[in-house]
């Protein structure tokens, strides 16, 4: 068998990088653990709880939110429980009245056709889940026989409803709805309007629309307070600049939700240096609605960590307008370009507007420039006059 070294050329053969023992390693740094996950799960553990009788006063939740293979256990369980409890009762009453003792002199049975515990089982099963094959049936010999199969049908009519809507909670979960709405892999800080902004971008993958749908946005950092109290998750809201006020959108095509980062906001004295040493900042962003389909409330959430936020980018445009509809680009969801942006804070920007101004004219500079090489290296043609005779 050949070797890799044989068929493929040296030249084209990709090898590490040597690593000299004498040079320092650096360890990468660990990276902050999340409040939320980029998935909207909750990185919180419980533990030490003591009550533990409290999930049981409320059992259908606690059924909801088991993991499936849980809740199927449970409930067949349930039944085979039920079946074999009463079964055992069917048992006692044919033994009680002398039907399991077979002759011609023996009495009316309670129930028919039953002379061991497997064929009262079988009865128990052919009551609760109303099959009748009619080998078996109650007679009206035994009032307590008759009492016994009204309070098994009811048991097993319990057990099946009980079984039916957690199934269908289970299946039409809000958190289902949230996994068709999409956040940007990154967030971004850049110039809107004159001011910076924290920007992201949301969009909704179904037709289905999200009524009154509602987004939140927060800072959790670990701070301090003045008497020395250590906050390990402070949570600020962060407000949001919208045009038809409050926190509603209208989400029919993909959205850039900004925050402008003004004296009120978290963010005031966040610098472009801040984002690669601030392990202790994250962004969460929290989109509620109503499915239109379903009429069920859904949440969706991610969050942003400082090295997840870029300095001096701005999202590019997916929606265009084409054959008199718009139409979304979705691969180009998270896209980002480079744009002018103050490397400064938002304070700094506001207590020294210069600052705007020189990033405006060199950025008109940068353009002419531009204009300038594109129009040297366009190439130009003569005509000679020898050429038209």
């Amino acid at each position: 068998m050949l070797s890799r070294k044989g068929i493929i050329p040296e030249e084209y053969v990709l090898t590490r990088l040597a690593e000299d023992p004498a040079e320092p390693r650096y360890r990468a740094r660990e990276r902050r653990a999340r409040f939320v996950s980029k998935k909207g799960n909750c990185n919180v553990a419980h533990k030490n709880i003591r009550e533990q009788g409290r999930f049981l006063q409320d059992v259908f939740t606690t059924l909801v939110d088991l993991k499936w293979p849980h809740t199927l256990l449970i409930f067949t369980m349930s039944f085979l429980c039920s079946w074999l409890l009463f079964a055992m009762v069917w048992w006692l009453i044919a033994f009680a009245h002398g039907d399991l003792a077979s002759g011609e002199g023996a009495p009316v049975p309670c129930v028919t056709s039953i002379h061991s515990f497997s064929s009262a089982f079988l009865f128990s099963i052919e009551v609760q889940v109303t099959i009748g094959f009619g080998g078996r049936m109650v007679t009206e010999e035994c009032p307590l026989a008759i009492l016994i199969l009204i309070v098994q049908n009811i048991v097993g009519l319990m057990i099946n409803a009980i079984m039916l809507g957690c199934i269908f909670m289970k299946t039409a979960q809000a958190h289902r709805r949230a996994e068709t709405l999409i956040f940007s892999k990154h967030a971004v800080i850049a110039l809107r309007h004159g001011r910076l902004c924290f920007m992201l971008r949301v969009g909704d993958l179904r037709k289905s629309m999200i009524i009154s749908a509602t987004i939140h946005m927060q800072v959790v950092r670990k701070t301090t307070s003045p008497e020395g109290e250590v906050v390990p998750l402070h949570q600020v809201d962060i407000p949001m600049e919208n045009g038809v006020g409050g926190n509603s959108i209208f989400l029919v095509a993909p959205l850039i939700i900004y925050h402008v980062i003004d004296a009120n906001s978290p963010l005031y004295d966040l610098a472009p240096s801040d984002l690669h040493h601030h392990q202790d900042l994250e962004i969460i962003v929290i989109l509620e609605g109503v499915v239109e389909t379903t009429g069920i409330t859904t949440q969706a959430r991610t969050s942003y960590l400082a090295d997840e936020i870029l300095w001096g980018q701005r999202f590019v445009p997916i929606v265009a307008e084409e054959d008199g509809r718009y139409s979304v680009d979705y691969s180009k969801f998270g896209n980002t370009i480079k744009v002018p942006t103050p490397l400064c804070t938002a304070r700094q920007l506001e207590e020294d507007p210069r600052l705007l101004d020189t990033l405006t004219l060199s950025a008109r500079g940068a353009l002419r420039k531009r204009s300038v090489a594109v129009a040297k290296a366009k190439p130009r043609f003569s005509i000679s006059p020898d050429s038209l005779s």
